[in-house]
């Protein structure tokens, strides 16, 4: 490396940029066929050099974030290839439809078949174990290259204070009043994120075979632009969770006027819901105007 000229890669691309420079800096100089050809390849030879580096930079070990650090400390998670980048996110995948399906089922159970606060709170506690586990799995697959971001993120930290929150709650008139709501609110929630799995993922399978999206990119909560397609079926099922999660808050707040209300956690949980609500709706709809207007240029391009 002490001369650098005795590398003929390094020459090569010595030559390579010098002749790029000195067409930019003189475009009016003619050029022969054959020095055209040699720029065209010389440029695709970069592009291809280019993301040769890209992808090797995708496997370099990354700092955590503050949040990672926090749980995990300084641990790499950096997944080394891609077969294993892969087995994680489909991993996380499933995990996110199992657990749907057990929420689903004992959300049931509680509203339908039985009626006690400890099994109340092991449904509260299971919610927060899996959101907490959610944002972990998140921090990790947005560390090896997937683009999930924003208030998708945001919303699994949120929903696990909820569900800590609901948690906590003792066992009294205002808790039985609101229940029955908050279970069917549930049970509805996991349905909606049943369906939401199947139609997403087979949206990013045909997307991904398309070349158009992502390897890594995930099922998420939520609308996003590359579920354009089919939009009729899954909006309606959307805006219809995100207004119930007003309706709750709603009711809390209503709840927390009775003279009788004392705890802490009815206000919280209908400041909460709230959020949601607004961080849903009005990032959907803000998804969902891009996409029309992305269409609308489009359209008048053609």
């Amino acid at each position: 490396l002490s001369n650098p000229y005795s590398c003929p890669f390094l020459l090569h691309n010595l030559m390579l940029f010098s002749t790029i420079r000195c067409k930019e800096n003189h475009p009016t100089t003619k050029l022969s066929p054959e020095d055209v050809d040699a720029i065209a390849g010389m440029e695709g030879s970069i592009r291809e050099r280019a993301d040769a580096f890209s992808e090797m930079e995708a496997f370099l070990p990354k700092k955590n974030g503050l949040y990672l650090t926090l749980v995990l400390g300084n641990v790499n998670v950096t997944l080394l290839n891609k077969l294993s980048k892969f087995a994680y996110k489909d991993e996380y995948e499933k995990f996110k439809l199992i657990l749907t399906v057990i929420l689903f089922v004992f959300s049931f159970t509680c509203r339908f078949l039985f009626s006690y606060r400890a099994l109340d709170a092991l449904f509260n506690f299971l919610l927060v174990w899996y959101y907490c586990t959610l944002t972990i799995r998140e921090s990790i697959l947005i560390t090896n290259g997937s683009r999930i971001k924003g208030w998708w993120v945001f919303q699994h930290y949120l929903s696990t204070f909820l569900s800590g929150v609901m948690l906590t709650w003792p066992e009294g008139a205002l808790y039985q009043m609101f229940r029955n709501q908050f279970l069917t609110y549930c049970l509805y929630q996991s349905f909606v994120q049943f369906l939401q799995y199947y139609y997403q993922s087979g949206c990013l399978y045909r997307l991904r075979a398309l070349g158009e999206r992502h390897n890594m990119d995930l099922t998420v909560e939520g609308f996003q632009s590359w579920m354009w397609r089919g939009l009729t079926f899954l909006l309606p099922f959307l805006f219809f969770g995100h207004f119930w999660q007003l309706y709750n808050s709603i009711t809390l707040f209503k709840m927390f006027q009775l003279p009788e209300c004392k705890e802490w956690q009815v206000a919280m949980c209908s400041c909460s819901y709230m959020v949601l609500f607004m961080g849903n709706f009005f990032t959907t709809l803000g998804v969902v105007y891009q996409k029309y207007m992305n269409n609308q240029d489009k359209s008048k391009n053609v």
